[in-house]
C-alpha cells in the first residue's frame, strides 16, 4: 500500500509501468531509479537532487516519463501557473497555527453553511472568505463546507473538474491561504468541512495514466473514467485517495470531509473504500482527539453508509438526503418534473420527516423500479441526515440557476426556513439563501480549450431533457457573465425582505442552540400530523411542536404552550388556540401536565 508521502521530503513518484522516470527541477534534469525493499513502482532520484522540501527554498519541479512531458507531481500540493506546468514544493508542517484550543464539533446539533470561494465575495479568495466567518458565527452556522478547492484547469469552475487532488486551486490563494482560513474559522468556533471529488478526474490536465493505472479506461461514469479502486494496481490508487483524506484532515487541520457522488464509486472489493475512508479518519481522530467527521453525498438512500463498521456498516458520520430537498421542494413550488414526480403530497414529506427517506424500497417513477430501503433506528440517528431546501446542484443544476428566491413569495421561503432549520436532521444552507439572494447560481467553466468548451455546452443541454427544460434559456457556461451573475451581492442582506429572511434565519439558528428537542431524540421521538387537503402539518419532537401552513387560508389548531417562533407577526396564540396565517410556519413549547405520584398506602 501507499506511503504517507503527503509531507514528504524529496521527490519520490508512483509510475509503475515507467521504462525510464526523469525529475526536472530547477531547469536541470536529475535520473530517477526504483525503490528498492518498498512498495513495487516507486522512483526516487539517484544523485542527491535539488533542494528539498522543508530547506525554504521553493522547487519548480515535474516529471518525464518515458521520455514525455514535464508532467505536475500527482502529488503536487502547488500549481502556481496551471494544472499544465510545472508543480511547486510546499512544506505544510511550517504553517504556524494558533487553533491548539479548538476542541472541534460533532454533527448532532450542528448547522452546515455550503459555499464556493470564486463567488462568496466579490474577490474570490479564502482570505476575504475569512473575513465573512463572524456573521456566519452570528447567523448559527457551526460548520462552513467548502466546495472543491483542489486545483483545476482554467480560472473558475464549480471544482468537481479537478485533477490535482493535493494543490489548492491557486486563484483562491494556494495552500498557505487555506490554512489561513482553517486556523481563522476555528478562531471564531467554527469547523470546516472541504468537499473532496474521489470518483473521477476532470478532462484537462489529467496526467495520471502518464504515471500508472489510476483510472480503469472504458470503465466510466456521468463524468468520465471510473477511479481504479479494485483492479490491478489499485493498492497505490486507494493509498492515493487515503492519503489525500489524512492531508486535509491532518496537514490542513480541517475536520470533516464532504465525499462526492459516492455511488460512482464502482468498488467490488470486500473492503470499501468508504471503510478505509472512515478507519483514516478515526485514527487522526484518536491521535488528536478532535472529531473528524465524514459525510456521502448519495442517492442510493442506503443506510449502510452511516452504520457503525461492527454492525458492517461503513462507519461514515452522515450522507445527504435528496429526499427531504424534493419533498420541501414539490410542496412549496408545486413542481412535479422528473425527480419530483414522486413527492407530490404532504404524505411524502411527512414519511420523510418521520423515516429520513421516501424511498425506503418503494417504487421510484422515476427510476422505473424499487428504490432504497429503511433505516434501522438502533443504528442511526436522524442527524446523521444532512438536509437542505437548495444546495449548489439543486439550484446549480437547474436550467437557468435560479434559486427558490426567484419563484416563492416571503412566506413560502419562510417555511422553507423553518422546515430545513426544525427538522430532525442536519441542516444545511447554501450560501445567499439566508437573505434570499437574488443572484442565480449557475454552472460556470472556464476551459481554454475550444473542443472542451463545446462539449461542455452540448453535454449541458442533455441533462435537462428529462426535466422538460427549456434548453434555449441555458446560459453557456463559457461565458464569463455566467460566473460573474452567480457571486452573491452582500448589499442585499440589509435590504428589505432580504433582511426580514436573514432576520429570521438568525432566529432559527438560535433556537436550535437554545432548543435541544430540535436535535436530540431518534427516528422514535419524531412523529407528524397532517392534513393534505387543508394543507398544513406539525411535527412533534418531544414537547416541541412545529406547525407548518402551507395553504392559501389561516389554520387553527388546539395547542397551548409558549410560542418560541412565529414567521407571520399575525399569529396567536390565545386560550388553547394557536392560529397561523396562510404560508407561515410556528413553534411552540407546549404544556405538559404534571403528574402526581400516587403513593400505595396498602
Amino acid at each position: 500500500m501507499s506511503q504517507e508521502r503527503t509531507s514528504r521530503i524529496g521527490f519520490d513518484v508512483w509510475a509503475p509501468v515507467a521504462g525510464s522516470v526523469t525529475l526536472l527541477a530547477d531547469g536541470q534534469e536529475h535520473p530517477m531509479h526504483k525503490l528498492e525493499g518498498g512498495p513495487d513502482g516507486w522512483w526516487t532520484v539517484r544523485d542527491t537532487g535539488p533542494g528539498k522540501e522543508g530547506s525554504g527554498h521553493e522547487t519548480d519541479y515535474g516529471y518525464l516519463v518515458d521520455g514525455e512531458g514535464p508532467f505536475p507531481d500527482p502529488r503536487s500540493l502547488r500549481q502556481p501557473r496551471g494544472v499544465h506546468e510545472l508543480s511547486r514544493t510546499f512544506d505544510p508542517t511550517e504553517y504556524a497555527w494558533t487553533d491548539a484550543p479548538w476542541k472541534g464539533r460533532e454533527l448532532q446539533g450542528s448547522v452546515i453553511y455550503e459555499l464556493h470561494i470564486g463567488t462568496f465575495t466579490p474577490e474570490g479568495t479564502l482570505d476575504a472568505a475569512s473575513e465573512k466567518l463572524d456573521y456566519l458565527v452570528d447567523l448559527g452556522v457551526d460548520f462552513v463546507e467548502l466546495l472543491p478547492v483542489n486545483a483545476f484547469n482554467g480560472t473558475h469552475n464549480w471544482g468537481y473538474d479537478g485533477v490535482l487532488w493535493f494543490a489548492v486551486h491557486e486563484a483562491y490563494g494556494g495552500p498557505e491561504a487555506y490554512q489561513r482560513f482553517v486556523d481563522a474559522a476555528h478562531a471564531v468556533g467554527l469547523g470546516v468541512i472541504q468537499d473532496v471529488v474521489y470518483n473521477h478526474l476532470g478532462p484537462s490536465g489529467n496526467y495520471l495514466a502518464k504515471f500508472g493505472p489510476y483510472l480503469k479506461s472504458g470503465e466510466g461514469n456521468t463524468w468520465g473514467d471510473s477511479v481504479n479502486l479494485d483492479g490491478p494496481g489499485s493498492d497505490e490508487v486507494r493509498g492515493y485517495i487515503l492519503d489525500n483524506a489524512a492531508m486535509w484532515l491532518r496537514d490542513f487541520h480541517v475536520d470533516g470531509l464532504r465525499l462526492d457522488a459516492v455511488h460512482a464509486l464502482r468498488d467490488e472489493r470486500a473492503v470499501h473504500i468508504l471503510e478505509d475512508l472512515a478507519v483514516v479518519a478515526d485514527k487522526i481522530e484518536a491521535v488528536t482527539g478532535i472529531p473528524r467527521t465524514l459525510i456521502a453525498e448519495s442517492d442510493l438512500n442506503n443506510p449502510r453508509l452511516i452504520y457503525p463498521q461492527e454492525a458492517n456498516g461503513y462507519g461514515l458520520e452522515g450522507q445527504w438526503s435528496d429526499d427531504f430537498h424534493h419533498a420541501v421542494h414539490v410542496n412549496l413550488t408545486g413542481e412535479t418534473a422528473g425527480y419530483y414526480s414522486d413527492f407530490q403530497s404532504l404524505t411524502a414529506l411527512a414519511k420523510v420527516l418521520e423515516h429520513g427517506f421516501y424511498h425506503d424500497g418503494s417504487y421510484s417513477s422515476f427510476r422505473g423500479r424499487h428504490h432504497g430501503r429503511p433505516i434501522r433506528a438502533d443504528l442511526a440517528h436522524p442527524s446523521a441526515l444532512v438536509v437542505c431546501s437548495q444546495n449548489h446542484d439543486q439550484i446549480g443544476n437547474r436550467a437557468t440557476g435560479d434559486r427558490l428566491t426567484e419563484t416563492l413569495s416571503y412566506g413560502r421561503l419562510s417555511l422553507a426556513a423553518v422546515l430545513t432549520m426544525t427538522s430532525p436532521f442536519t441542516p444545511m444552507l447554501f450560501m445567499g439563501e439566508e437573505f434570499g439572494a437574488s443572484t442565480p447560481w449557475q454552472f460556470f467553466t472556464s476551459h481554454p480549450e475550444e473542443w472542451l468548451a463545446e462539449a461542455t455546452a452540448k453535454g449541458r443541454l442533455k441533462e435537462f431533457e428529462r426535466m422538460g427544460w427549456d434548453p434555449a434559456v441555458v446560459p453557456n457556461p463559457q461565458d464569463p457573465e455566467t460566473f460573474s451573475r452567480s457571486k452573491l451581492k452582500w448589499e442585499e442582506a440589509s435590504q428589505g425582505e432580504h433582511a426580514r429572511l436573514l432576520d429570521l434565519y438568525r432566529a432559527l439558528g438560535a433556537l436550535r442552540r437554545s432548543t435541544p428537542e430540535l436535535s436530540a431524540g431518534g427516528f422514535q421521538g419524531t412523529e407528524v400530523e397532517f392534513d393534505d387537503d387543508e394543507q398544513w402539518l406539525i411535527l412533534v419532537r418531544g414537547t416541541v411542536r412545529v406547525v407548518y401552513n402551507f395553504g392559501a387560508e389561516e389554520m387553527a389548531t388546539n395547542l397551548d404552550g409558549d410560542l418560541l417562533l412565529a414567521t407571520d407577526p399575525k399569529t396567536t396564540l390565545d386560550d388553547g388556540t394557536l392560529t397561523v396565517p396562510a404560508e407561515s410556519a410556528a413553534v411552540l413549547r407546549i404544556q405538559v401536565p404534571e403528574v402526581t405520584e400516587v403513593v400505595d398506602m396498602a
